[in-house]
């Protein structure tokens, strides 16, 4: 019995690892909309939120870290003639953005940051479309008992993270609205991106557009676009992509408005109970 439970256990280890790297690599494209909407629509106390979800980046960006800067060494390489003018433009909007003013003063760098925050959100609900790869995996020969506890959960946790990094930076961007009265535009808004984010996961899985191909293959991707996307198969694909994303964001985004709203009657309480002792003391 303790061997075949060491050999299962290596069995479902190989199938977990099997999986780490690319599922590693989504996760993070798929955390970089969620940092970004911390930082463009956050209030200062979410500084302390962006360091987690900057941690977490780093860990998930980790793995394949060597292949992609390998190919940003190559994209500069192929570029040289303006890798200074991009190394100079990027640290601007870094300094830009760290020393951001006021939350009325909204740069230029502020838009280009909300531009790449649009741009990289699709990444989020992408990983739903990653169900094929459970496909594939359960038709490797795992036992049952390997696909059930170690192989399903694996790919539920990648899902489930991944999407709502996609409900948390709808919510963040939300508030961020009503901060500027701006309330009555946020169903618009969410339904917008909703479409926007099943035209980038059409280009993502079936013409396989990355992201920075808006940067690097702009007139493929426009002309790809141009050509395909008013085909009869992709507005259906598209359209059904859009409903799931749509059901699928309402039903997570009453769930984690309503963990975020005890979280903060859970706060409150205990600093109205600080308070009372406090009071009780003096």
């Amino acid at each position: 019995m303790t061997v075949e439970l060491i050999a299962w256990i290596g069995n479902a280890w190989g199938a977990l690892q099997r999986n780490v790297g690319w599922m590693g690599w989504n996760l993070f494209l798929a955390l970089i909309p969620l940092a970004l909407s911390v930082w463009l629509f956050g209030r200062p106390r979410s500084r302390k939120a962006l360091w987690w979800i900057g941690l977490f980046l780093f860990a998930t960006f980790l793995p394949k870290s060597p292949l992609v800067l390998t190919h940003i060494a190559r994209f500069i390489i192929e570029n040289r003639t303006n890798y200074i003018v991009w190394a100079i433009t990027l640290v601007l909007i870094a300094l830009d953005l760290w020393l951001m003013r006021s939350p009325q003063t909204r740069s230029w760098f502020w838009w280009l940051g909300f531009l790449v925050f649009i741009a990289f959100l699709p990444n989020a609900p992408y990983v739903l479309t990653d169900i094929i790869h459970l496909v594939e995996d359960i038709r490797q020969g795992y036992s049952i008992w390997t696909i059930t506890l170690a192989i399903v959960p694996q790919y539920l946790f990648f899902m489930i993270a991944g999407f709502e990094a996609y409900v948390l930076s709808l919510i963040n961007l939300g508030e961020y609205l009503k901060r500027q009265g701006l309330g009555k535009f946020v169903l618009w808004v969410e339904l917008t991106l909703h479409a926007l984010s099943a035209v980038g996961i059409y280009l993502g899985r079936f013409l396989r557009f990355n992201s920075w191909d808006i940067v690097t293959q702009l007139d493929t991707l426009a002309n790809s676009v141009v050509d395909d996307l008013v085909a009869k198969r992709p507005i259906l694909v598209m359209g059904v992509t859009f409903a799931t994303i749509a059901v699928l964001y309402w039903i997570m985004k009453q769930v984690s408005l309503g963990i975020i709203l005890r979280r903060k009657q859970a706060i409150a309480t205990h600093q109205l109970a600080s308070e009372s002792d406090t009071y009780t003391f003096l």
